[in-house]
């Protein structure tokens, strides 16, 4: 599974103000918002889970051979049974879930259980949020636009509420593509909200774009 936009913007986007000492990823694939993430804070514990085993050993692979691998541990289980299995409060906790809710199935197993929904259903997962999430804690996630308003009404439900929202568009002239949404348990008047686009033309990244990820490329 290659490193994606999505994955890249949530690693950077994701507030980190409060500086976090536990942090979990849910559906880490190969770990790159974990990596992000002990690169941006002081953590002590980072907690992935992933379910696919190739991605959970790749994962490991490269918390091993990252600087922070003594803060970073991947599990391999599927949510609902690391759930079970787990007694701990996070600080913050990042998804970049799957998406796709249309009937369409690929030849391709493993990136259709990446990328349906049907393997990580948005209620399990605000269900798991809101039992893993301390009380000033953090809940971040990158999700399509049109899937914005229906996120933040389940999240609503378990009294967990929107306190930052980004719309992300590829160009100025695209339509808004993606959400980043950021969570607490505290319920917030007003909401900072604001746009982003990635390019001004093909390959021509915008102030705004490069100076949020440009730590995390070699080039940009």
């Amino acid at each position: 599974m290659k490193v994606g936009t999505d994955g890249v913007l949530l690693g950077a986007w994701t507030p980190v103000d409060h500086n976090p000492n536990k942090i979990l990823d849910i559906g880490t694939g190969t770990g790159l918002i974990a990596l992000m993430l002990a690169q941006r804070t002081h953590a002590e514990q980072i907690d992935a889970v992933e379910i696919d085993a190739d991605a959970h050993e790749q994962a490991i692979d490269n918390f091993e051979n990252s600087p922070w691998g003594d803060r970073l541990f991947c599990y391999h289980a599927g949510l609902e049974d690391f759930a079970n299995e787990m007694d701990e409060e996070y600080d913050l906790i990042v998804s970049n879930p799957p998406f796709y809710s249309e009937d369409y199935y690929s030849n391709d197993s493993k990136r259709d259980k990446a990328r349906f929904q049907d393997s990580l259903p948005f209620e399990l997962l605000i269900e798991a949020v809101e039992y893993f999430l301390s009380e000033e804690g953090v809940f971040s996630i990158i999700v399509p636009a049109k899937e914005e308003e229906r996120i933040i009404y389940l999240a609503a439900e378990f009294e967990i509420y929107p306190m930052q929202v980004t719309r992300v568009k590829g160009t100025p002239t695209s339509e808004i593509k993606r959400s980043l949404l950021a969570f607490s348990r505290k319920r917030i008047e007003k909401i900072p909200l604001n746009e982003l686009t990635i390019e001004e033309k093909r390959h021509c990244y915008t102030p705004e774009f490069t100076t949020l990820v440009q730590n995390f490329y070699l080039k940009l």
